[in-house]
């Protein structure tokens, strides 16, 4: 049965399987392993359950097997109760580092904590796995204090403990850490080794080093999936489309199978500056790659065709996703939000809730208050933010009090934002204090402009627009001294312009438009396309 399972024969060994009269421990493990390895998870559980019922005791390969396919938390728990009760030797190292990874992966750190802390013998593998549990938690100076503690026990860190340092070190954008955890590598040889050398380049690229990580790229003798991984992801990170691009073919030309990473990845490069067409071109892989069902590539395509507007795309792809996360509903959600499907928006959120009883996150529950805010949904937007903390358990955050205060201005009920904003358990910024601002334009109130500028003005001495707004209030009225006095202010404010970007591509070139200069060969042209259509709109009365 072994073979036909290591042989992919997977329908031939479960029929053998059935055939079989007597079933010992091994037999059971073997077709536990072999639903497992093909990704039948759930079929795996079930066996499991099965075995307990013909009275067959597991051991602790058994558990073994089990506790990397475990998903939550109670299912976790209730393993390793029956590992307890079924008498299985819990001071088996092996059984330990399963344990303490098993409750790392689904950030039970401090269960993890209390697995090493009753174990009477530990390894390396020990401290790994206890460091790797803090790091996936976000736990990262804790994770550092463990490598110091291992330091201090005696035990000689190795490639593993240096890559997972690393990417504690990247995740703080700890430089300096960084930097002793890579020299320690080279003293010690792990610096050839793919995965440490992939931790280092995103540890470079992370704290604004890409030059580093190209450096340390280009100096590999043989490239692999992870490096790869780390470089596209890190020209990626810092918009260098076409570097991206250019990686990704040269791996295809090597050999180097893509993964589901470096897919990812490069549809997030796309997203950003890359024509949609490449987006094309890169979807139409996916299948070939057998990645179609792979949730991270899915959420990827579904980002980038919301990106380019293409939101029914977008939608098709989220429908034929047979298994969701959550990172997927808030893709999805915040695609339609910018593309004002605001009531889809808020169907799939009560969908969320109802059928799929997952809980939102902040990212959910801001696209949800963007949708209520573009929609003027007043009333449902309120209720919303007033029971996020109750009954979502989401402490409101600064952006979903920006959400609910433009909300509320756009419906002109200044004094209600007045109020939010001055409840807020934030240091309140100029840039929300700009939306009041806007909205008394609009409503007139000139008790509130004046102290809405004062507030902006405190905050930003040099900039103009509450001058402006308040000169404009006085023309209004008809206070032509206080009108002269606030435009000369505004004069003397001095603020530092920002210049806006936009992009055309057309074909394989990408043109640049900054302050009203193209910075592209061929610009007169363009204008001339555009002064073209702006004609033809005035004639259409558009303009």
């Amino acid at each position: 049965m072994k073979w036909l399972l290591k042989s992919g024969q997977f329908g031939k060994a479960c029929h053998l399987f059935d055939a079989m009269p007597v079933r010992d421990v091994v037999t059971w493990n073997s077709m536990i392993s072999g639903y497992a390895s093909c990704g039948y998870f759930s079929h795996a559980l079930e066996l499991f359950v099965e075995m307990q019922g013909t009275g067959v005791r597991p051991s602790g390969f058994t558990f073994s097997i089990l506790m990397s396919l475990v998903s939550s938390p109670s299912h976790a728990k209730q393993i390793h109760s029956r590992m307890i009760r079924s008498g299985v030797d819990l001071d088996n190292v092996v059984l330990g580092n399963s344990l303490i990874t098993m409750y790392g992966r689904l950030g039970l750190v401090e269960y993890s904590f209390g697995v090493i802390m009753t174990m009477k013998q530990f390894d390396v593998i020990s401290w790994n796995s206890l460091i790797w549990a803090c790091h996936r938690a976000g736990h990262h100076e804790l994770a550092l204090e463990q490598f110091y503690w291992m330091r201090g026990a005696e035990f000689l860190p190795d490639q593993f403990t240096c890559s997972v340092l690393m990417s504690v070190c990247s995740n703080l954008r700890d430089l300096d850490k960084g930097k002793q955890v890579f020299a320690f590598c080279f003293k010690m040889g792990f610096v050839y080794n793919s995965i440490v050398s992939s931790a280092a380049i995103d540890l470079f690229s992370k704290c604004n080093r890409l030059e580093d990580s190209v450096r340390l790229f280009k100096e590999q003798d043989q490239w692999d999936s992870a490096l790869c991984n780390s470089m596209i992801s890190s020209y990626a990170r810092h918009y260098l489309g076409e570097d991206t691009l250019q990686l990704f073919v040269l791996t295809l030309r090597k050999n180097i199978r893509p993964t589901e990473y470096m897919v990812s990845s490069l549809l997030s490069s796309v997203s950003i500056f890359l024509p949609v067409e490449v987006g094309n071109q890169i979807h139409s892989l996916v299948p070939k790659l057998g990645f179609e069902s792979d949730a991270v590539v899915a959420n990827s395509l579904v980002h980038m065709y919301a990106k380019f507007g293409f939101i029914n795309d977008a939608l098709n792809i989220f429908n034929e996703m047979k298994i969701k996360d959550l990172v997927s509903w808030n893709t999805i959600m915040m695609g339609l939000t910018y593309y004002g499907r605001v009531s889809l928006t808020m169907d799939l959120f009560r969908e969320l809730l109802t059928r799929e009883g997952m809980l939102p996150d902040r990212i959910t529950l801001t696209a949800v208050l963007l949708a209520c805010n573009y929609g003027l949904l007043v009333d449902e937007g309120i209720e919303i933010f007033s029971s996020m903390e109750m009954e979502f358990r989401v402490k409101p955050g600064e952006e979903h009090y920006a959400c609910v205060v433009e909300m509320l201005c756009k419906a002109g009920k200044l004094k209600e934002a007045i109020d939010i904003i001055e409840t807020m358990p934030y240091r309140t910024t100029s840039d929300i204090w700009r939306s009041i601002f806007s909205a008394c334009a609009i409503y007139g109130d000139l008790q509130i402009i004046e102290g809405v500028a004062k507030k902006i003005m405190d905050m930003e001495s040099l900039i103009s627009l509450p001058y402006l707004v308040l000169a404009q209030a006085y023309q209004m009225r008809g206070r032509w001294d206080s009108m002269v006095r606030m435009r000369k202010a505004a004069e003397n404010r001095g603020s530092k312009e920002f210049i806006g970007h936009s992009w055309i591509g057309i074909k394989n070139n990408v043109y640049t438009f900054a302050s009203n200069q193209l910075q592209h060969y061929g610009g007169k042209d363009l204008y001339l396309v555009l002064n073209l259509l702006v004609w033809e709109m005035e004639t259409e009365g558009y303009v």
